[in-house]
């Protein structure tokens, strides 16, 4: 049984009532933004994060699971916006050298894991590619901001526009939030 089919089983023991019942629920509320749907779970039915997150990306349609393969959901999100490719591949040929790294393409960002998500890329404008790193030790700098509004399971965000920016200081920033989540 996968984690996700795990997370699903649970929901039903938890609630007494299938995901397929939740997911009705979050498209009746007339809600449209991903954490106002996430904040009316737990709020309203008492979801934790995690489960109130896999009901909404199932409502939405945006899980990797959703898609016939997550590559798609990649070249979705650089669609319109090619010029970002490379410096996503190139973070990824970077990331790839750490070891075991889940990778979970999502509609809007790709997700990287250890035990626990350490860090995200999303292609955010035409010109902009964003790396969510989460991380408890490393200090704000001028070049690693906090995430801010960004994006909430990140405690910080460093902005790339080009091939460059993909360089030893982001490397290891990305290794010690991966060493955290081992």
């Amino acid at each position: 049984m996968t984690p996700e089919e795990k997370m699903i089983d649970s929901i039903e023991k938890n609630t007494g009532k299938p995901i397929t019942h939740w997911i009705e629920v979050v498209k009746k509320s007339g809600i449209e933004k991903h954490k106002e749907m996430i904040n009316y779970l737990k709020d309203e039915h008492g979801f934790t994060y995690g489960f109130a997150n896999l009901v909404v990306h199932k409502a939405k349609n945006s899980d990797a699971g959703s898609v016939a393969k997550s590559e798609d959901l990649v070249d979705l999100q650089y669609k319109g916006k090619e010029t970002l490719r490379p410096i996503y591949d190139k973070l990824m040929k970077e990331i790839s050298k750490f070891g075991e790294v889940e990778i979970s393409p999502k509609k809007a960002y790709v997700s990287l894991r250890g035990k626990k998500q350490f860090a995200l890329i999303q292609p955010s404008t035409k010109t902009r590619l964003d790396v969510g790193i989460n991380s408890k030790e490393l200090e704000i700098t001028e070049r690693l901001e906090k995430s801010g509004s960004f994006n909430s399971m990140c405690s910080h965000r460093v902005r790339l526009s080009d091939e460059k920016n993909v360089d030893k200081e982001l490397i290891g920033w990305l290794k010690s939030a991966y060493e955290e989540a081992r």
